[in-house]
């Protein structure tokens, strides 16, 4: 494939690869330091180190979500099981982990599995059927959500008696080595992940064609490229990753809920946005999706911090989504 395919989409000149690109992460870091410095002006205990731990351990979760959404949202679709298929990975490592009784990698590996699996057939329903990723993935979401509930028959899988299932989260790996910093093993994974992540999307063939499908599909279809194979390949991916954060959730809880996962996919969503990934495809960063997930992590901790109401809770994540999508739209104009 022609080499200018395959390149993600760059703008034209120095001033607008600064507006687009750098102005962007420089946007969000200081939103994020912002927060901070407002919500620990507001309240004495945003500050304590139980607190900020609870930060990084939700970031962590919704950041590996946010992980899984930018590949696909680069790619110029979207997708909203993210959420529903974090739960359904984590019923299914409950069930394979205590009904079945496999070790511990084995129940990891299926609910990863698992994960990859609901990715191809949403990839597919997307690139062989020809089913807008709005519809495909919402389908997906409501059937997600229902296998859910008839493997778990609706209640709840409790990992008591799976030993070490708890510290895959919440333990230390890095506090036990250095206890000043009891940075909890969730955050490591979503960091790890993130490296990983970055470097597929940077320095791989896959990562090339997920820009590039993003920039212009049909100019990468007329070259000879299967862009069919190449879509499934990335929402595959995308649905392991979901697996990652199924374990991650399920590990921090302790138990598998099978009723929880919805609304996830929003946070993802914005978090992806608000790091600079364009819902339009083409453009987007994995640092930038991190910065995201932790702005949304410090919104939600500080309002419930200060005492805000719940219902109030969930109209400012609303607002921060419209907000999200309306700079998306400032920056596709700009560019243009």
């Amino acid at each position: 494939m022609n080499d200018a395919i395959a390149q993600p989409a760059k703008p034209k000149g120095f001033l607008r690869l600064i507006d687009t690109g750098a102005h962007q992460k420089l946007l969000a870091v200081a939103s994020l330091i912002a927060l901070l410095i407002g919500f620990s002006i507001g309240s004495p205990n945003f500050m304590q180190t139980s607190n900020m731990i609870a930060i990084l351990q939700a970031a962590s979760v919704n950041g590996v979500l946010a992980v899984a959404a930018t590949l696909v949202i680069i790619t110029g679709g979207i997708d909203l099981s993210v959420g529903t298929l974090m739960t359904f990975t984590a019923v299914i490592a409950g069930v394979t982990l205590t009904s079945i009784g496999v070790p511990l990698p084995l129940g990891i590996i299926a609910a990863i599995g698992a994960g990859a699996l609901s990715g191809l057939i949403s990839g597919t329903l997307v690139a062989k059927a020809k089913i807008p990723p709005f519809i495909a993935t919402l389908g997906m979401m409501l059937i997600l959500k229902g296998l859910s509930l008839v493997i778990s028959g609706t209640r709840p899988i409790y990992f008591s008696d799976v030993v070490g299932f708890d510290q895959i989260s919440r333990g230390s790996i890095i506090g036990d080595l250095i206890p000043a910093l009891p940075i909890p093993n969730g955050v490591l994974i979503l960091f790890i992940v993130a490296v990983v992540v970055a470097y597929i999307l940077n320095k791989t063939v896959l990562g090339r064609y997920c820009f590039a499908l993003g920039s212009n599909e049909e100019a990468v279809r007329l070259s000879g490229v299967n862009t069919d194979r190449w879509k499934m390949a990335i929402y595959a991916l995308a649905g392991a990753i979901c697996g990652i954060a199924g374990i991650l959730i399920a590990s921090r809880l302790n138990s598998a809920q099978p009723a929880l996962g919805l609304g996830y996919e929003l946070e993802a969503i914005a978090a992806v946005v608000i790091g600079g990934t364009s819902l339009s495809g083409g453009r987007g960063t994995i640092n930038g999706t991190i910065i995201g997930a932790l702005i949304m992590a410090v919104l939600t901790n500080g309002l419930r911090v200060m005492s805000i109401a719940q219902e109030w809770q969930t109209v400012v994540t609303g607002a921060i989504i419209i907000l999200a999508v309306y700079a998306d739209q400032l920056r596709r104009q700009k560019a243009k």
